[in-house]
C-alpha cells in the first residue's frame, strides 16, 4: 500500500528548517511504497527549486499573508486531491493551517514540528497551543525546546517527540580535509563568519561590537539577509569599520561560506537547534556561540566549542582571540565536535527516529 504523506511549511526559503524538510521529504521518498510531496504557504523560494531537482513535487500556496483564507482553501483542495495518510507541518503558521483542516480530514494522521525557542512574538506560542490540540505528536529537535513548547503552548510531554536535525558528513568532507584551511589563522586579518537569517533573536550587532573591539585581528564574513540587515549597515558605518565587515547576503548552500570561513560565531539569544553549528563542526571548523537554549543542546562548552553568555560583546571577543591565538585548542574543539556529529546529528542516526514515527518500515 502506497503511504502519501505531505510536509508543510510556512515558506521555502533558505534557512535551517527549510534544510530540514528539503532533506527528510528527499530522504523518506521513495515510491512505489513511500511518495512524500512539500507544500508551502508562501511563493516559491529558492529550496523548492532544489527540492524537485531531488524529485519531490512542490506546492506552493502562494498565501498573500497570515490571514490569507483563499490559501487554507486551496491547501484543503490539494489535501482532498492527493489523499494523504499523514501530513507533518513545520512551524507556527504551517502548524495552525493544517490544524484549522483536520475536522474535515479525520482519517489523516496530522504531526508538527516546533523549530525554536524564541519567545517573541508571544502570540505565536499562544497559537500553537490551540493548533497542538491537532496533532497527534508534536517533534521538537532539542530538548530546550521541548521545555519552551511545554512551558509557553502547554504541549503535554507525551506528546512530544525531540528528534534531532541532522546533516551528512559526505556534503562537508572536502571542507573537513582541506589542507589550506590553516593558513587563514595565519592571515591577518582572519575571516571569520556569521551563517544565518539576520534577526534580532541573532544579535548580530553583538558581534560586530566584538570585531570593532578586536583591532583588525578579523574579519567579519555575515552571510545571510532579514529585517535586520538596515541596523546592522547602520551600526557598522557607526562604529567607522565598513573595512572589517562583508556582508554578502544569501548563499545558496552553506558550503559557498564556509569555504571561506577560519571560524563560525552564533551570538544568538535563542535558538531551536542551530543547524548551521554543526555544518560548521563536519566541516572542521572551531565554533564561538552563545549558551543559549538550542545551541547548549548541540554544542558543549571546551568540549566542541567556545560558549560565552549572552548579550556579552566583551566575552565573544575574549573568545574569538583565544580560539585563533591557540592552534592547540582549535585542534582539539574541531576533532570532538566533529566526533560528535557523527555520533548524534548525521541522517543514519536521525532518520530511523523519524520512519518510527511516520509508520514507516525500518530500513535494513
Amino acid at each position: 500500500m502506497l503511504r502519501r504523506i505531505l510536509l508543510l511549511i510556512t515558506d521555502l526559503q533558505l534557512g535551517g528548517t527549510p534544510t530540514v524538510v528539503r532533506e527528510l521529504a528527499s530522504r523518506l521518498n521513495f515510491p512505489p511504497d513511500v511518495s512524500v510531496d512539500v507544500a508551502c504557504l508562501s511563493q516559491r523560494g529558492a529550496v523548492a527549486d532544489q527540492l524537485e531537482s531531488r524529485h519531490v513535487r512542490v506546492f506552493p500556496l502562494n498565501a498573500r499573508g497570515p490571514a490569507d483564507l483563499s490559501a487554507i482553501m486551496r491547501l484543503a483542495h490539494l489535501f482532498r486531491r492527493e489523499q494523504y495518510d499523514t501530513v507533518f507541518s513545520f512551524l507556527v503558521h504551517a502548524n495552525v493551517s493544517a490544524a484549522l483542516l483536520k475536522p474535515f480530514f479525520p482519517n489523516t494522521r496530522f504531526l508538527q514540528s516546533i523549530q525554536t525557542t524564541q519567545p517573541y512574538p508571544a502570540w505565536h506560542w499562544k497559537a500553537q497551543s490551540v493548533a497542538q490540540h491537532a496533532a497527534d505528536a508534536i517533534v521538537v529537535p532539542s530538548q530546550s525546546v521541548a521545555l519552551a513548547a511545554v512551558e509557553r503552548s502547554h504541549v503535554p510531554p507525551d506528546k512530544i517527540a525531540i528528534i534531532s536535525n541532522a546533516i551528512d558528513p559526505a556534503d562537508f568532507s572536502d571542507l573537513a580535509t582541506d589542507p589550506s584551511r590553516e593558513q587563514l589563522y595565519n592571515s591577518r586579518p582572519v575571516p571569520i563568519g556569521f551563517i544565518g537569517r539576520l534577526d534580532p533573536v541573532k544579535r548580530i550587532p553583538d558581534l560586530v561590537e566584538a570585531v570593532a573591539s578586536l583591532d583588525g585581528l578579523v574579519h567579519l564574513h555575515i552571510f545571510g539577509d532579514g529585517p535586520q540587515r538596515p541596523h546592522v549597515e547602520r551600526q557598522i558605518a557607526t562604529l567607522r569599520i565598513p573595512h572589517r565587515i562583508t556582508m554578502h547576503g544569501s548563499v545558496a548552500h552553506p558550503h559557498d561560506a564556509l569555504r571561506r570561513i577560519a571560524l563560525l560565531v552564533l551570538p544568538s539569544e535563542a535558538e531551536g537547534f542551530g543547524l548551521v553549528l554543526i555544518e560548521a563542526m563536519a566541516s572542521g571548523i572551531p565554533v564561538v556561540a552563545t549558551d543559549a537554549p538550542g545551541i547548549r543542546n548541540v554544542a558543549t562548552h571546551n568540549s566542541t566549542a567556545l560558549l560565552v553568555p549572552v548579550a556579552d560583546p566583551h566575552a565573544l571577543a575574549g573568545a574569538i582571540r583565544q580560539i585563533l591565538g591557540d592552534a592547540s585548542l582549535r585542534s582539539r574543539l574541531t576533532a570532538t565536535a566533529q566526533s560528535d556529529v557523527n555520533r548524534k546529528f548525521t541522517w543514519p542516526a536521525v532518520l530511523p527516529r523519524y520512519r518510527q514515527l511516520l509508520g514507516l518500515p525500518e530500513i535494513d
